[in-house]
């Protein structure tokens, strides 16, 4: 046992002190359970709170050649939502596409590149529910070496897809890349609370 402050050793050393409890380890955090996945219901509007955009939603489809539409230039405040693959909160990943301008000024997804890991985007669905997604990642990708699968491909779990042209830009060809936010489900609020958050 350890001696107490009266104690000396045989020697008649200084007392040693008494043994101190151990501070308590600090509580562990607990990571959020993921959300389950949504029934398919149509996005409506999309906010990203870090970088102020509040959008109406439009569905889009492909062209002839299996490309995604753009939303029309005439109105870039618009942000298109491929209606034929899964809706914002269904497991799957949901793609979202905005201009970054036009020729009549800034649009919708200037700023999409100043997006950071943690971040979120929040899509209110025609069922009255918000699906709120974090940001995992932002990439810049040459149109002409563009990943593919890695964007558009199948998910386990809920994802989103948020795509904007970005890189340089020649007024013949127009931009040389596309500027990708890769986000997943992290909760969902019920109608109504996305306007109070």
């Amino acid at each position: 046992a350890t001696p107490g402050p009266a104690a000396k050793t045989a020697r008649g050393a200084a007392p040693t002190p008494a043994s101190r409890p151990s501070p308590k380890p600090p509580p562990k955090k607990t990571a959020k359970a993921l959300p389950a996945p949504l029934p398919p219901s149509p996005a409506k509007r999309l906010a990203i709170p870090a970088i102020t955009i509040e959008a109406p939603v439009i569905g889009l489809g492909l062209d002839r050649a299996g490309q995604l539409y753009s939303p029309p230039v005439d109105n870039p405040r618009l942000v298109g939502w491929y209606k034929d693959g899964p809706t914002p909160g269904e497991k799957g990943t949901a793609v979202a596409v905005g201009h970054r301008d036009t020729r009549t000024g800034p649009a919708v997804f200037l700023n999409l590149n100043a997006l950071k890991p943690g971040n979120t985007v929040r899509v209110t669905r025609e069922d009255g529910l918000t699906a709120v997604f974090t940001v995992d990642r932002v990439r810049t990708y040459d149109k002409k070496r563009f990943p593919d699968k890695e964007v558009y491909g199948p998910a386990d779990r809920p994802e989103l897809r948020v795509l904007t042209c970005g890189g340089a830009f020649d007024r013949k060809k127009g931009y040389a890349a596309n500027v990708v936010v890769f986000a997943h489900l992290t909760d969902v609020l019920p109608a109504g609370a996305a306007r109070k958050a």
